[in-house]
């Protein structure tokens, strides 16, 4: 077992029938809006995160692909719950900015990934790679979101 409480919980609802999804719906309440694309965290581990949300009507825009603002909700998921499972018991995070390209239509379910590498996790500035891509591996936005990572006050 982990030290970590998300990795933790995380391993524990995988034993479950239907771990994932409740895993992704405790993780949701942290921040309700992620509730909005009903996410469903496929794989977390330190420094990496995989989340999938499916294509349906409340997450389409006019033109009937994914809209991008859902897109970034995922990844924004996505680095959440890397974050979490990954930082140093000593530090602390915030997101500071999300700067990302839309390369392709996202005209299927969606797939987000968050990735750090494990030596990155140290006081000021840590640029998280973010990417999403339709069903059929195509990237359809990629870019960073940019953490303030800090040294925890003293107790």
């Amino acid at each position: 077992m982990s030290d970590n409480y998300l990795l933790n919980l995380y391993e524990k609802t995988l034993k479950l029938p239907a771990g994932r999804k409740l895993f992704s719906m405790v993780f949701s309440r942290k921040a309700p809006y992620f509730a909005t694309i009903t996410p469903v965290i496929t794989e977390l581990r330190p420094n990496f995160c995989e989340v999938k949300f499916k294509k349906r009507k409340g997450v389409e825009n006019h033109i009937q692909t994914v809209h991008v603002i859902a897109i970034c909700n995922a990844l924004e998921c996505a680095m959440g719950a890397m974050a979490e499972s990954s930082i140093p018991k000593h530090l602390r995070w915030i997101p500071k900015g999300m700067n990302v390209n839309y390369t392709a239509k996202a005209s299927s379910n969606i797939t987000a990934t968050a990735e750090v590498k494990p030596e990155d996790w140290k006081p000021g500035d840590l640029p998280v790679t973010v990417k999403a891509m339709r069903d059929d591996g195509t990237v359809v936005v990629e870019g960073t979101i940019n953490l303030w990572v800090s040294e925890k006050p003293k107790k």
